[in-house]
């Protein structure tokens, strides 16, 4: 981004992953079962983000404990062992409304589809708009039961003992 003086590199998933799961499940063969939406995340989301952080010594993510039940106890910092890395979470105590104040304060730009019902954005066949009474992460494979709803991405962004720091 021009604004921050930051580079941003674009990571894609294997081209030949997602034709094999496209070829076995079929293009819309995420909703036939979670193991099934939980192979097209691997293939789309987690396997990039691998090759991303492959080498990195930290991973500083968005994730709040407000966002989720799966997300309650998220750790301000813990050790990634799938990634061999510390995962940091500046954001873990923040309200929404301290997030929105914050980023009203400093003018920081915000994906418009927040705007149009999106509050929490991913993949366009899996993410719809949501209601004002709905739950945030409600738009989220919304076909599926509320519990545990995450993509593989932050698998384990509880607290444990003392490999995490709250």
């Amino acid at each position: 981004m021009q604004r921050y003086g930051v580079r941003i590199r674009v990571i894609a998933p294997d081209a030949g992953d997602v034709e094999e799961l496209v070829a076995r499940d079929g293009v819309l063969g995420f909703r036939l079962s979670i193991a099934a939406r939980k192979a097209c995340c691997e293939v789309r989301k987690v396997r990039p983000l691998a090759r991303a952080l492959a080498g990195a010594a930290v991973w500083i993510t968005g994730l709040r404990r407000q966002q989720s039940a799966g997300r309650s106890e998220v750790a301000f910092a813990a050790w990634d062992d799938a990634h061999r890395l510390v995962k940091v979470n500046p954001l873990a105590d923040w309200p929404l409304d301290r997030l929105q104040a914050y980023v009203a304060a400093h003018d920081i730009p915000v994906n418009p589809l927040h705007a149009r019902g999106f509050p929490s954005i991913g993949c366009q066949p899996c993410t719809r708009a949501i209601g004002p009474d709905e739950d945030v992460r409600a738009g989220r494979w919304w076909w599926e039961q509320e519990d545990g709803k995450e993509c593989g991405l932050h698998n384990s962004p509880r607290r444990r003992g003392t490999e995490a720091v709250a």
